[in-house]
């Protein structure tokens, strides 16, 4: 039995984590959910009872085993040291220590060896990062991988609560005052970098490097974010360095961990976000030969994000301290 807090818990992301907490039976002795001033004093149902959102403080993680982390880079970066420091395993799904040299960036399927014996800070990595290296790892151990071109299809809800509250209120013909509108629409997370890659682009080439152990891996993404509530679909065109078949391909992912293959397409059966919905699996369709390149094929990948994506893929670090 641990004793759990949870920073964030108010949130879109600490809401399903406290979901699936409860639905995988995580032994807990001691709850304490925790957030900012500004939305302490909710009231969250966990297992039956009333829990009261308390407001974050250096003493909040005292005597407590494992913190799951989702206020955000800035809270995450003020309150994960201390945390740390107070005996706690910190498990944080900011941005805000996945390419810190001395934090472990972990996706349970694929790289969980490395948290052997180590206590401190673990990062969980961007939701659509996450399902990408479930998949790709996979085909690396026992293909090899020479390159990857990602073209990500990503719902709102990727945005937290402010997404999902941005595109109700455009359905609703509200105006935000936002350059580009979601709803009926498709639009690219913001670009600030000089080169022309957006924030979420350049996350995942970085961290799916660090995860795989594959510093020098040729990745080419682009992310857009579509009007949908839940799901992200990820359009992958890979080259293997050893020669395959698209259904060998297959028999890896229908023996793999943490996947699920949907991939009929005669009978048009694939994998899409509201398959996804609800689920902790990453699905896989569309497998296809790409004949413009040798070792070249096609996969669409899709998870729940939110779920796997953030609170399911935190809880499964938390479980390997059980």
């Amino acid at each position: 039995m641990k004793n759990v807090a949870i920073l964030g818990a108010s949130g879109l992301v600490g809401r399903t984590m406290l979901k699936v907490l409860e639905e995988r039976k995580f032994p807990i002795n001691k709850l304490k959910l925790l957030a900012s001033e500004r939305s302490a004093g909710a009231e969250i149902k966990f297992k039956g009872n009333k829990y009261i959102v308390e407001a974050v403080n250096e003493n909040s993680f005292d005597g407590f085993d494992i913190a799951l982390f989702s206020p955000g880079k800035t809270a995450s970066k003020q309150w994960a040291p201390i945390a740390a420091k107070a005996g706690c395993v910190v498990i944080d799904n900011s941005s805000g220590w996945r390419m810190d040299k001395d934090v472990p960036l972990v996706v349970p399927e694929v790289n969980a060896d490395i948290l052997k014996d180590y206590k401190g800070i673990i990062a969980n990595p961007n939701c659509s990062t996450i399902q990408l290296v479930v998949v790709l790892n996979e085909i690396h151990k026992h293909f090899g991988l020479k390159r990857v071109i990602v073209s990500t299809y990503q719902s709102i809800s990727g945005a937290g609560q402010k997404g999902i509250d941005k595109l109700m209120s455009e359905l609703r013909d509200d105006d935000t005052n936002d350059k580009h509108k979601i709803a009926y629409n498709a639009m690219f997370h913001e670009i600030s970098d000089e080169n022309g890659f957006s924030e979420e682009e350049i996350k995942m080439i970085q961290e799916t490097r660090k995860i795989m152990d594959l510093p020098n891996l040729p990745i080419s993404v682009t992310c857009v974010r579509l009007p949908i509530l839940g799901g992200h679909g990820e359009s992958v065109n890979l080259q293997t360095e050893k020669p395959c078949t698209v259904e060998e391909i297959r028999k890896v992912m229908e023996s793999a961990k943490g996947i699920i293959l949907i991939d009929n397409p005669l009978e048009q059966e694939y994998p899409t976000p509201a398959i996804s919905d609800g689920k902790d699996e990453v699905f896989v369709g569309r497998i296809r030969k790409d004949e413009t390149f040798e070792n070249g094929f096609y996969l669409w990948v899709v998870a729940d994000n939110v779920r796997k994506g953030a609170a399911t893929n935190a809880v499964q670090i938390a479980e390997l301290y059980l």
